[in-house]
């Protein structure tokens, strides 16, 4: 069995400058502790002893290799120590499926384990997470054709200037060139500064939001020879909204990357990232020109061909950009994510990982997130709309000890302008993460509550009294208890899942604060 297992190629000898002289070889037999033959797997153990053998007038005999229960994994391939008697070797072994069988692996498999262990190490970083995989493929499904609109895109704004200013001087064209760029880097400065909290506490959503801009730009573009007279305009427009895209892409891929890098390999996965992105674009090229050779001895069907293929690269461009976000699970904490995982606890009595937590958390590209009864809002109370009694009663209520304190508002729809009720958190300054996560389960502890009972009819009313502010007192001090309660073994559970509970990222609404006067 020994000797199928050694493998004389692929190895590296070690020689020792020293051997004894004072021992003789000797011959050793495999002692089981079974009957049973040994499996490929038990192989890897190191339950084998060696007994020398009782022969007197056999002579020397040669040793067999002696494999050592070391087994060396590096760059996805698996080697193991031998010992003949004078060297130590170290055999390289399947690493896939930890076989020793490597006499009867063919050639054509050794090339494309090795080229595809290559490509792997070329693209992937070495220590993701299992869902990258996933992102990896469609982010290569968007990249390319993504890549392809956009060589289709520069070449019908070429034939658009050449239609447009085939009287005019050169310049004239250079000059419109310059100033679509210019204005397009010019929105790009002041759609980051205005969105700039945006992008953490609504990553997924701003990203694909913008991606949907910057599929529609390639679109205007591609009209642009249809109207050359227009060129200035519409190449304006189109760049505006690229640069408002790339804006969103170049602050949202960082956190993207954070979210891939477990092993605080950040600098890693974004290189790789990067090789990735400049692999998949050449792809989209290469598919361009090959849709420019297919067609360039027919100028009307090569002129035609892109408003063809937009409407399914486009598509598939898109659906590669929103498969992609899904496989994202963030770690950081916002104020919707948040709500998720509080609510889980609540009603499954344990917290949801980064995973689950990113399945119902979604995209929300509609932004569908806050249609529900009793929606849950982190501020301060607006004084527009008309104040509930008890917010007035939760303010008066307040001493030096408290760092938030949960009130009723009510809100109205921005489409219908129907009235609303809803639960609103105001936090203190100087309040800790801490507080604002107890302060937030206590608010879905409350809406739990009135959604179950009679009370949250009754709140409807702007001036309650009597019993209905006695339970709602009640409700209140039971709530924070709740809270109270479960903030310890809460946050335990969030940190072994792997949840930055460290910080909470609110938008500029959310981090509005309160001061507490005490006259």
């Amino acid at each position: 069995m020994q000797s199928t297992l050694y493998s004389p190629t692929n190895s590296r000898q070690f020689h020792f400058p020293w051997r004894p002289h004072h021992l003789k070889p000797i011959s050793k037999k495999l002692k089981l502790s079974s009957p049973r033959a040994p499996t490929l797997t038990a192989s890897l153990r190191t339950s084998i002893n060696y007994e020398p053998e009782e022969g007197l007038n056999e002579g020397p005999r040669p040793i067999l290799p002696v494999r050592l229960p070391v087994v060396i994994r590096h760059s996805g391939r698996v080697s193991r120590y031998s010992w003949d008697g004078s060297s130590l070797k170290l055999v390289s072994v399947d690493g896939g499926a930890l076989s020793f069988c490597l006499d009867f692996e063919d050639g054509f498999r050794k090339i494309f384990r090795v080229s595809s262990l290559a490509v792997r190490n070329f693209f992937i970083p070495k220590q993701v997470p299992d869902n990258y995989m996933a992102y990896v493929k469609w982010k290569l499904l968007h990249r390319v054709f993504s890549s392809a609109l956009q060589v289709l895109a520069t070449q019908a704004m070429f034939r658009a200037i050449g239609i447009g200013y085939s009287r005019s001087l050169p310049s004239a064209a250079a000059l419109n060139w310059v100033l679509k760029d210019g204005l397009g880097r010019l929105s790009r400065c002041i759609y980051t500064a205005s969105l700039a909290s945006a992008f953490d506490t609504n990553l997924k959503r701003v990203r694909f939001s913008t991606s949907v801009l910057f599929s529609l730009s390639i679109g205007v573009e591609l009209l642009t020879p249809a109207f050359p007279q227009q060129f200035l305009l519409l190449a304006t427009l189109a760049n505006v909204a690229k640069q408002i895209s790339l804006a969103s892409y170049l602050a949202t891929s960082s956190a993207i990357h954070r979210s891939f890098a477990v092993a605080d390999n950040l600098g890693e996965v974004s290189a790789k990232a990067q090789i990735q992105t400049v692999c998949f674009d050449n792809l989209g090229l290469l598919i361009a020109a090959l849709l420019n050779m297919l067609f360039k001895n027919n100028q009307r069907l090569l002129a035609g061909l892109p408003f063809v293929v937009y409407p399914i690269f486009s598509a598939i461009d898109l659906f590669g950009i929103y498969q992609g976000l899904k496989h994202v699970h963030l770690q950081t904490l916002t104020k919707d994510r948040l709500e998720i995982i509080l609510n889980s606890w609540i009603e499954l009595g344990h917290v949801l990982s980064p995973a689950e937590a990113s399945k119902i958390e979604g995209i929300d590209f509609l932004r569908s997130k806050g249609k529900e009864l009793w929606p849950i809002r982190i501020g301060c109370i607006n004084t527009k709309d008309q104040v509930p009694k008890l917010s007035m009663m939760a303010m008066q209520s307040l001493s030096e000890k408290d760092f938030y304190f949960i009130c009723m508002e009510n809100s109205h729809r921005r489409l219908t302008r129907s009235k609303q009720q809803g639960i609103l958190l105001c936090i203190r300054e100087g309040a800790g993460t801490a507080d604002v996560i107890m302060g937030l389960l206590q608010a879905c502890y409350i809406r739990k509550a009135l959604l179950l009972s009679r009370l949250g009819t009754i709140l409807e009313d702007n001036e309650p009294e009597g019993s209905v502010l006695k339970e709602w007192t009640k409700l209140i001090e039971d709530s924070k208890g709740a809270a109270e309660r479960d903030l310890s073994p809460l946050a335990s559970q969030m940190l072994a899942l792997g949840w930055a509970i460290k910080n909470i990222l609110l938008s500029n609404e959310e981090q509005a604060r309160y001061s507490f006067v005490d006259d």
